[in-house]
């Protein structure tokens, strides 16, 4: 008999009440602010990275644009559980990503590859991140967590 990882899934246990549940909550995801900052982060370091001579951009540009591109995937990775230890896992990494691509903007800066008003921007984005990034993390549950043995963000 051939068994395929489907085949426990039952049809009727995802009604039409489910797929609202689950369409309000992708759309609660998708508008929510800091989902669109961390798009408009990743669109100005996109620029600023295509901008750069060859070599910059082989030294930094990937640095930068992974940084830019895990702020939206780690909050829609926290978005999507309920966990308290892992929402906070992927906030600190949202932290870390953000920090680091500010800092780059100073790098830049002090090689002279940019006008300072270009990297201004989304060192300005990055400040309007950090607040809207501040009231969210606020909302986590602490009550839901689960230990998963690494005793990171317990009492």
């Amino acid at each position: 008999m051939f068994f395929t990882m489907w085949d426990d899934f039952d049809d009727n246990d995802f009604n039409e009440e489910d797929a609202e549940e689950f369409r309000n909550e992708r759309d609660k995801m998708k508008n929510h602010p800091l989902r669109s900052k961390s798009l408009e982060i990743f669109e100005l370091t996109h620029a600023l990275v295509g901008s750069l001579d060859e070599a910059r951009r082989e030294l930094y540009g990937t640095l930068m644009m992974e940084s830019a591109g895990l702020l939206g995937a780690k909050f829609s990775a926290a978005h999507g559980v309920d966990d308290y230890i892992l929402k906070m896992e992927n906030a600190v990494i949202m932290k870390v990503h953000a920090r680091s691509l500010g800092s780059m903007t100073y790098q830049l800066a002090l090689e002279g590859t940019h006008a300072e008003e270009h990297l201004q921007l989304l060192r300005d984005a990055i400040v309007e991140f950090k607040e809207l990034f501040r009231e969210w993390v606020k909302g986590f549950d602490s009550s839901d967590r689960y230990d998963d043995g690494w005793g990171l963000f317990l009492d």
